[in-house]
């Protein structure tokens, strides 16, 4: 039930914050606005609530960046650890932001974008039909080939699985012409198991993007070249930057069902 609940919540969600489904699949290259989502909110153990955020860019390729302020911005809290580097179309679980035990139901965050002159905004708030848990997460994430997941009916699902845990390198101070090299592992639980017949993907896979940032980022590699299962998978990518400036670098890793994200800020001069 919570599962045709949130998907229904969702489409009214992109009703009001999304243009049409045939406006989004005119197919612009470039020029087109991104509109912030609120894919749905989870209760912690402790009572408090965490809020799950993702972006639709309506550009087919152009990739946008808007820097915290006015044009990006968190009502309550400014900055609530939101992107500022866009990529083309729809990504889902970008970010979390958690709210205290004592928050109204009916209070809203909401996140504001501007980007080439129209205003978006997301709301979301602690509404029933909203509610998600891991299993809800995992099928939605299915929808996003950046996360790397496959499973999207029950029968896929193994619901006992956890995402990889991952560590990784520190933040880093480098100049602009220095070259940066950055490692991270993820170690997976060893769920889902191998079944020839399931169509979720077995192993871990890790790869980087770019969260926060200044100016354009080259990973080589950007992710790894094939599944690891049964030990951890590491990645070491050299990352070149075109321009000084603030940047966070994201690793996500995947087992095929469950992921995860390792954040590296870097500061280059």
């Amino acid at each position: 039930m919570k599962y045709m609940l949130a998907i229904a919540s969702s489409a009214l969600l992109l009703a009001g914050t999304v243009r049409t489904s045939v406006d989004a699949q005119t197919g612009y290259a470039r020029g087109q606005d991104v509109s912030p989502t609120f894919d749905g909110w989870e209760q912690n153990s402790d009572g408090t609530s965490t809020l799950y955020f993702g972006y639709f860019n309506r550009n087919a390729e152009e990739e946008i960046d808007v820097p915290i302020g006015p044009a990006n911005n968190f009502d309550p809290g400014g900055d609530r650890g939101q992107p500022t580097h866009f990529y083309p179309a729809r990504k889902w679980w970008v970010f979390k932001t958690v709210v205290p035990k004592d928050w109204p139901k009916d209070r809203r965050v909401v996140w504001t974008l501007t980007t080439h002159g129209r205003t978006n905004q997301a709301k979301g708030w602690l509404q029933p039909e909203w509610e998600v848990d891991k299993d809800l997460i995992a099928k939605n994430a299915a929808r996003d080939p950046s996360l790397m997941t496959a499973g999207t009916n029950e029968t896929d699902l193994d619901h006992e699985n956890r995402p990889p845990a991952m560590a990784g390198s520190p933040a880093q101070t480098i100049g602009v012409s220095d070259p940066l090299t950055l490692t991270v592992t993820a170690t997976d639980d060893g769920r889902p198991k191998p079944d020839p017949e399931s169509r979720v993907q077995q192993g871990v896979r890790v790869r980087w993007i770019l969260y926060r940032g200044a100016g354009k980022v080259q990973f080589d590699p950007d992710i790894m070249s094939q599944r690891l299962y049964g030990k951890p998978a590491t990645l070491e990518t050299k990352v070149r930057f075109a321009v000084p400036g603030a940047y966070r670098l994201r690793a996500i890793a995947s087992d095929g069902q469950a992921f995860s994200t390792y954040d590296v800020d870097v500061t280059v001069k």
